[in-house]
């Protein structure tokens, strides 16, 4: 069984501070947990919420239909009352006028004001939560003592007493499992895999909805020894990276759209003077500005061709904060090893979103370095691009190795890093770079299958639509259907064998993406030929469940 709670109100009034609250007694609880954010881009004002699924089941998405909503103001309750189950039940502060045969009108502000902290009326309503939901109050205290200091933690878990007090239980919920998962979000999962993988700079701008990676970062650097760097502008971030990356430094940048968009004149400079880079694009809708803060999967067309001229490059999507830890510390292998270009898409959905995990295993993760010796150079001058069978040339750490000077620039070379308008030379290093691409090819990773063996319908989409196209699946088969999907994680170079097995035998193939032009189906189709028989796009701004992608395809493709 699963239940889903929605907190909402307006910027200011402490839902973050709620959701926490109740996602980690929760998950003290043994619960699994899911929760997204929907906010918008204002400091005070306007309607934000975020929901809460948890259940004694794995869950890997949001669901529609609502169990509990904590209002916080009226609007709430205006915006999201049609989406109460039967037994849905509504905690809000008595002096809201509201409307509902199962509403629970605690005196919130009067239980904030009994313990004499006006900001505690979130904690007493975590607290009437608590109860409806049957629980008892065993390993609460101590979360309130982790989240606030010693006098804020005393008020705010009074508080919640109070508001558990005051509500009555309207659900039986069966004992949970034991607590042995983290709870993490996309973005702090991509910053743990960075960490893992070697990561030593981390230059970025702030951008909605990627921030907080270098948020995540920075707070670490006194543990880590890492530098973090908040630069002037996109420009600058990738600059200052590639910088590092030249002096030997495992270095990564992030941003959102706009911000990737300023950096691309600086991804054909890591083209030509071939140095290790992972870029982090967390999508939001455009175009411009667009909507700062919601979702899409816009940016697939743009990042695969992005830069002038042509030069190698990895595109992968990250699905999950499980895989954005693991695929974040393997990007920064491959573009060492390779020296390319590695470009990581995640967007505001999952780098939002928590959910309960399994910990992350250590023991998967390596940090593989790749530079020359001095004994492979030995009796020549070092030969920054030298022609080799792989493609990639021997690298070394500027100034480490005597006598070898370290050439490198934006204009086309030789094999020592003098610049050359040769014809000959043109052509002998256009071959060296692009053989990497073969090299690439070898490295990719099939996408997650889930499904009957051989489906009569197959599902494909990518990134942060696992989760939902997971369930969906599920809820699908539950009803006899013969179907499968296929989600991407590595999209370019584009892996195919498991494509062009389930596309071989399934009747229809539906592409399920965030964006108005099907753009993975438009790769699909120029890397293989395969075409889609039809599409379920969504770019409003918001994620699509499975719920909706169920409807959907029975509405639209069934």
């Amino acid at each position: 069984m699963k239940y889903n709670v929605l907190i909402g109100g307006a910027a200011g009034l402490g839902i973050d501070t709620i959701s926490i609250l109740v996602e980690k007694i929760l998950k003290r609880k043994g619960f699994f947990i899911y929760s997204n954010k929907d906010y918008m881009s204002r400091v005070r004002g306007g309607h934000n919420f975020i929901q809460v699924r948890f259940g004694t089941e794995p869950i890997y998405s949001h669901w529609p239909e609502l169990d509990v909503i904590i209002a916080l103001d009226k609007e709430t309750v205006e915006f999201h009352a049609e989406r109460l189950c039967a037994a849905g039940v509504i905690i809000c502060d008595e002096s809201l006028k509201i409307e509902y045969s199962r509403t629970v009108k605690a005196p919130l502000a009067q239980m904030a004001a009994e313990v004499k902290n006006p900001r505690a009326l979130g904690s007493a309503a975590a607290g009437a939560l608590l109860k409806i939901f049957g629980q008892n109050l065993e390993l609460v205290k101590e979360v309130f003592i982790e989240k606030f200091e010693r006098e804020t933690a005393e008020s705010n878990y009074h508080a919640f007493q109070l508001g558990y007090e005051y509500a009555p239980k309207y659900f039986e919920i069966s004992a949970a499992n034991k607590d042995s998962h983290i709870l993490i979000n996309g973005n702090a999962a991509i910053a743990m895999g960075a960490l893992a993988g070697g990561v030593s700079f981390y230059a970025s701008y702030p951008m909605t909805p990627a921030t907080s990676i270098m948020t995540q970062l920075s707070m670490r650097q006194d543990d880590t020894g890492i530098v973090v760097e908040q630069v002037e502008d996109e420009i600058s971030a990738i600059n200052m990276a590639l910088g590092a990356s030249y002096a030997g430094v495992r270095a990564m940048t992030g941003t959102s759209g706009g911000g990737f968009a300023l950096m691309v004149e600086a991804l054909s400079l890591q083209g030509a003077m071939e140095l290790p880079l992972v870029v982090v694009n967390s999508q939001r809708p455009g175009p411009s500005t667009g909507i700062a803060t919601r979702t899409e999967q816009s940016d697939l067309d743009f990042v695969l061709t992005a830069g002038h001229g042509e030069f190698p490059r990895m595109v992968l999507a990250v699905r999950n904060p499980e895989d954005a830890f693991y695929q974040t510390a393997r990007a920064l292998n491959i573009a060492d090893q390779y020296q390319v270009l590695v470009i990581i898409l995640t967007d505001q959905y999952l780098a939002d979103a928590a959910q309960t995990i399994e910990p992350f295993d250590y023991s998967r993760i390596s940090i593989d370095r790749y530079f020359a010796e001095a004994k492979d150079i030995q009796g020549e001058r070092y030969k920054r691009y030298m022609p080799t069978e792989s493609g990639v040339s021997p690298r070394i750490i500027p100034g480490k190795i005597a006598g070898a000077v370290v050439l490198s620039d934006s204009h086309e070379h030789n094999e020592y890093g003098h610049i050359s308008e040769s014809a000959e030379i043109r052509t002998a290093m256009m071959n060296k770079r692009m053989k990497k691409l073969e090299l690439l090819a070898q490295e990719i990773q099939e996408p997650e299958y889930f499904g009957v063996e051989k489906p009569d319908m197959l599902l494909l989409g990518w990134g942060s639509m696992q989760g939902p196209m997971r369930e969906a699946v599920e809820l699908l088969m539950q009803e006899g259907k013969p179907v499968g999907a296929l989600v991407f994680g590595d999209l370019y170079p584009l892996p195919t064998k498991l494509l062009k097995k389930y596309a071989g035998t399934a009747k229809k193939l539906i592409n399920i993406e965030q964006n108005f032009t099907g753009q993975l189906a438009k790769l699909i189709r120029q890397e293989t030929g395969i075409f889609m028989n039809d599409s379920i796009l969504n770019y409003n701004g918001r994620q699509l469940d499975s719920y909706t992608i169920c409807s959907r395809l029975k509405k639209e493709v069934l």
